[in-house]
């Protein structure tokens, strides 16, 4: 099993006297070392940024997974918005994951993410908590972080204790948990708080439409007619909300479970989505909504990758929603499915509008890359 080589303590020692207010030193020296700056990248959250930087190193590090051949990163990709281009990721062992991967920008939101992280990592949001995952089956982000490297198909790893002491015997992450952590400990607890601050900060807030909206550009004709078929014509923004604090995965609805919904994909699903976690018959089938940022990159669509481009998407909203038990009511009419009758033109600048959301600076900015040299 291939072992990635880090610097030593005394390397790291000598370059931070070289470089006099050096934070982490020039670890770029050594084949598969870890490239940081000399002063941390700032990640502007009000917290120290030693933290996501830490982050920012475990989700690209395989070791994180039972045989060291995935990350985090493996399944959600920089430059695909953090998703995935294949229907189903593959897990450490080869395997295809259930469920396809969801974009992870943006978690930062006063509906998505629990208190307990706010009051950790002191980010200044009014936070209440929400429910994560497809199915909602996490509440906490700090707890969510875990579930893929302890998944039987994703990472594979059993036991969290036990990463956290392989993890202590490497010089650079006694290094870095050193200056993320008052504490200084290797542990489960600083890992998944330095993944959660990671996660935090990736934000998609520079598309065109958001800078539309500072009126700091306007939209070209086609992308205006598109941005009026999304809001008022079909009012795809009851669901997204485009216009919410944050532009994350919003809370569309009422209740506790208020932003899933079942789009009506099956008839009968297979599966249960939501119901799973809640145990509530009313809950078969609905998936939580996703956010919109960047969904020209994030194919294929839905829970399971069935759709692979947006018109198909769209498509299955003019003329294919199913009447599915828990079918959404905004998609229903005279009690049953609506057809929207969507003509391509409409189509053509709905998708025009969406192609406004794209974030280029999240998905090239550094702070967010891989900080593994490649040889």
């Amino acid at each position: 099993m291939k072992k990635i080589n880090y610097p030593s303590l005394a390397f790291i020692s000598l370059v931070s006297m070289f470089f006099i207010s050096c934070d982490y030193g020039n670890l770029d020296k050594r084949e598969n070392d870890v490239q940081l700056p000399v002063v941390p990248y700032s990640y502007n959250m009000g917290v120290d940024d030693n933290m996501p930087t830490l982050g920012r190193v475990l989700f690209y590090d395989p070791r994180l997974s039972a045989n060291n051949t995935v990350s985090c990163a493996s399944c959600h990709k920089q430059n695909l918005a953090f998703t995935d281009d294949k229907k189903f990721s593959l897990g450490f062992e080869g395997k295809n994951t259930l469920r396809n991967s969801m974009p992870i920008q943006n978690i930062v939101t006063n509906l998505f993410f629990g208190a307990s992280i706010i009051d950790s990592l002191g980010f200044p949001v009014e936070a209440k908590p929400t429910s994560l995952f497809w199915d909602g089956r996490q509440q906490k982000i700090e707890t969510m972080v875990l579930e893929p490297i302890q998944n039987h198909i994703e990472m594979g790893v059993i036991d969290l204790d036990g990463l956290a002491e392989e993890l202590a015997q490497t010089e650079i992450y006694k290094y870095l948990f050193g200056k993320a952590f008052e504490n200084k400990e290797i542990n489960q607890n600083n890992l998944a708080m330095a993944l959660s601050a990671f996660l935090v900060s990736i934000r998609a807030d520079q598309t065109k439409f958001d800078q539309s909206m500072a009126g700091m550009t306007a939209l070209d004709p086609t992308e205006e007619i598109g941005r009026g078929l999304f809001f008022d014509t079909y009012d795809c923004n009851s669901c997204h909300q485009l216009q919410q604090p944050f532009n994350g995965y919003q809370n569309a609805g009422t209740g506790e479970f208020g932003g899933f919904a079942d789009i009506g994909l099956d008839e009968s699903p297979t599966d249960l989505g939501l119901f799973k976690f809640s145990s509530s018959q009313e809950d078969k089938g609905k998936f939580k909504i996703p956010s919109l940022r960047n969904i020209m990159l994030t194919a294929p669509y839905m829970h399971d990758g069935r759709f692979e481009t947006l018109e198909d998407v769209i498509d299955h909203y003019s003329e294919d929603i199913k009447g599915s038990t828990n079918l959404d009511v905004r998609l229903t009419e005279n009690g049953q499915p609506k057809k929207f009758n969507i003509p391509l033109q409409d189509k053509q600048a709905i998708i025009a509008f969406l192609n406004t959301l794209t974030d280029h600076n999240m998905i090239s900015d550094i702070r967010f890359s891989d900080p593994f040299i490649k040889h």
